[in-house]
């Protein structure tokens, strides 16, 4: 496996071993053998551990596995515990979102403050399989498919070309020591359950999954750096930046065999979506001036060119769309930020700035709006149909406040009056999977 360690890291270029490297290092098996074969490698190399303080005594004594560890390596290492659930309330995300972003920040810190080239993770072919198949899930675009990679930045993963199976062998016949986390056989994780019920039952299909998807994957790669480069080259003779604008002049399109996924990218730096872009292509050849407001732009179309602008603060923009694999919106008209992911089951939380919605019963895209007369939904916790207007008065909602209050709809179902009430027939159960909202001022 040494070989095929030393042969991948220089078929890729992924670093030298003089290079000042930072392994993150959680204890469990794939990071152990890293470490072990970047000692073998000769490799200058630090360890970064972080004890996220959800498993009790079980995160302390990975804490102490990992100090011994770097003992016995002979290499420097960095520890530090976080508060990972207050962190998680207060972002109103995920606990494996949570921890995510609080290692990767503190890695980053730590490769500035210590001067590392490049942070290495453990990532390996399994790894690769399950965030494919997760972004297919969710729904992906052709980025999405070529999963994680080997090299992205200062950020390295070395074992990509290894499936679990070969690091556990090598693991053995090493006679090598790790912890095992107990909250990797929880299924209430999406990429737990997949790993431990989905892809086995895959493999029944094809027992080689992770090799056939690894082979995808880079054939996928490479079709989509053709696309990339056609796309650079349509930004080049189409797209035009102006002062305070850009100009995207649309004709080209006609000629083009799958204009929408043509359009779609040009247009998504601008932070528009996939059902936005198809709306658009929809009316390009027919009247002027319709408006497409993004999070961060609005689009007009004109009579052969697009002009899309900043948008600022003083914009009327009165719908924001939802798509099932976004995980952050802006609502401008209440300055509301809303946290989304979707998870199994859900936590009895009594905050009224979270929701737990039923996923099955939702039509995406969700729509975001500003409450208006007339709008009604079944409030949870009640019998029957009220109105938004009545459901407010009864909370005694200043009238100043209540003009900011919006609601989120699936279909023509009001779901949740945001920030206050969800409705009760979307009401998600333990058992369900379940799309978990917060919104955040």
């Amino acid at each position: 496996m040494l070989n095929k360690f030393n042969k991948y890291n220089t078929e890729n270029a992924l670093f030298r071993p003089e290079d000042k490297l930072l392994v993150t290092l959680s204890g469990g098996v794939d990071s152990v053998v890293l470490c072990h074969l970047l000692k073998n490698y000769n490799a200058h190399f630090s360890i970064a551990h972080c004890n996220f303080d959800l498993r009790g005594k079980e995160s302390d004594a990975d804490e102490q596995f990992v100090e011994e560890l770097a003992e016995d390596l002979e290499v420097n290492i960095h520890i530090k515990k976080f508060d990972t659930k207050a962190f998680q309330k207060s972002e109103g995300i995920s606990t494996q979102m949570a921890a995510r972003e609080l290692r990767y920040k503190w890695f980053s810190e730590l490769a500035k403050q210590k001067d590392y080239k490049y942070i290495l993770t453990a990532h390996h072919q399994n790894d690769l399989v399950e965030t494919v198949l997760l972004n297919l899930i969710r729904g992906t675009g052709i980025a999405g498919l070529h999963g994680i990679r080997a090299k992205s930045g200062n950020i390295i993963r070395p074992l990509l070309f290894a499936s679990k199976e070969e690091i556990l062998n090598y693991a053995k016949e090493n006679k090598l020591s790790w912890c095992e986390d107990s909250s990797n056989e929880s299924t209430k994780y999406q990429r737990n359950l997949l790993r431990l019920e989905v892809i086995p039952l895959l493999k029944k299909i094809n027992s080689n999954l992770e090799t056939t998807l690894h082979q995808s994957i880079e054939k996928i790669s490479a079709a989509e750096a053709v696309f990339n480069q056609y796309i650079e080259g349509c930004k080049v003779d189409f797209l035009t930046k102006k002062s305070d604008h850009f100009i995207l002049k649309f004709d080209f399109l006609k000629e083009e065999v799958e204009p929408h996924i043509i359009l779609f990218e040009l247009l998504r730096p601008f932070g528009f979506n996939y059902i936005q872009t198809k709306e658009l292509l929809e009316i390009l050849n027919k009247e002027a001036g319709k408006k497409f407001i993004s999070a961060t732009h609005i689009l007009v179309k004109d009579r052969t060119q697009l002009i899309i602008t900043e948008k600022n603060q003083d914009i009327d923009q009165t719908e924001v769309l939802i798509d099932a694999d976004v995980e952050k919106v802006y609502i401008p008209w209440s300055d509301i930020t809303i946290n989304i992911n979707a998870t199994i089951g859900f936590e009895k939380n009594q905050d009224s700035s979270v929701a737990y919605l039923n996923y099955e019963k939702l039509k995406f895209p969700l729509i975001i709006r500003p409450w208006k007369e007339g709008d009604s939904f079944h409030p949870f916790g009640m019998k029957g149909k009220k109105k938004v207007s009545d459901f407010l008065n009864d909370l005694k909602i200043p009238l100043n406040l209540k003009e900011n209050v919006s609601v989120l709809l699936s279909g023509e179902d009001i779901v949740w009056v945001v920030g206050h009430r969800i409705d009760e027939r979307y009401k998600a159960e333990i058992t369900q999977r379940t799309l978990f909202l917060k919104a955040i001022l």
